[in-house]
């Protein structure tokens, strides 16, 4: 079993630290929020005062943090990772940050010497806590079968989208897709509500024809046929409006980058952006239905 430093505990890494836990693995637990810390050590973790606390000496090093900007600072900075860590120590930055961070933090961990993967993953608070998690890994062959033992830890599939940064660049992908599924789902889900259909009964028969998805089947946006969907919790994330938000800004931000037309994924943007500006910054994503419905003021 592995010494492991687990930075970032936030809904979806407090979830992921406890299954490393539950994996027999030491895990040093080092978040700015003291109670999220507090909250982990009574599931078997050391809490870590510091980063220095957390990294020295550990044998994996797993980051889930907010944005590019904290994993340059936790990795690059003076007193970072890259400093701390161990020669033979293991990196994985589990974060959904944009793909120029994730090279960047790349080329320098493995300029010095470390085995480094970004690692985002899908599936949820509900999948981190479940163990149920997908792993979009980028980064060299070596690195990725020194860290797939670690990450199926947390997670169902662990798969390799390629390089460095290829595991941003897929999350990216995916989620983009994921907000248009969602939106598409819900419309239809007013639409035939508005004709008088019966919910469960139109889910019985969209489920079984062409109009079949992941949003409908598993995370249906009205209560009731789906008992394990927000819907049902007066949509209670889940996958929060703001981070599918923040995804799809981070999707406007690369295909402008790499010069790519994505008409559908800029009118998600821009339907997301306006849920979480008017009362769905607390709601999950799909949520997005009561907007759609003009419920939301």
């Amino acid at each position: 079993m592995a010494v492991i430093a687990f930075i970032g505990l936030g809904n979806m890494g407090s979830g992921m630290a406890a299954n490393l836990i539950k994996a027999g693995h030491t895990v040093r637990a080092f978040d700015l929020n003291k109670d999220a810390v507090a909250l982990l050590e009574q599931k078997g973790a050391t809490p870590a005062t510091d980063l220095r606390n957390a990294v020295t000496d550990a044998d994996v090093v797993v980051t889930m943090l907010p944005a590019g900007q904290h994993v340059r600072g936790v990795y690059l900075d003076d007193g970072g990772v890259l400093e701390l860590a161990k020669p033979d120590a293991i990196l994985i930055d589990c974060s959904t940050i944009d793909v120029d961070s994730a090279r960047a933090v790349a080329d320098k961990a493995s300029a010095a010497g470390f085995a480094f993967v970004d690692a985002p993953v899908s599936g949820g608070v509900a999948a981190a806590e479940g163990g149920t998690l997908t792993f979009m890994v980028g980064g060299p062959e070596e690195a990725f079968a020194k860290a797939e033992p670690i990450l199926s830890n947390m997670g169902k599939a662990v798969i390799r989208a390629g390089d460095a940064g290829a595991g941003q660049a897929a999350k990216i992908c995916n989620n983009m897709l994921l907000g248009i599924h969602m939106i598409g789902t819900c419309e239809a889900m007013n639409l035939a509500l508005k004709l008088g259909l019966d919910p469960q009964n139109f889910y019985d028969i969209a489920s079984q024809a062409s109009g079949q998805s992941w949003s409908l089947t598993s995370y249906c946006p009205v209560p009731g046929p789906v008992p394990a969907a927000p819907s049902n919790r007066d949509y209670v994330p889940g996958f929060a409006a703001p981070m599918m938000l923040k995804d799809l800004n981070l999707a406007m931000q690369t295909s402008k980058s790499a010069g790519v037309n994505i008409p559908m994924g800029e009118k998600a943007q821009t339907i997301y952006d306006a849920f979480v500006d008017q009362g769905g910054e607390a709601m999950d994503f799909s949520g997005v239905i009561k907007w759609l419905a003009g419920e939301m003021k």
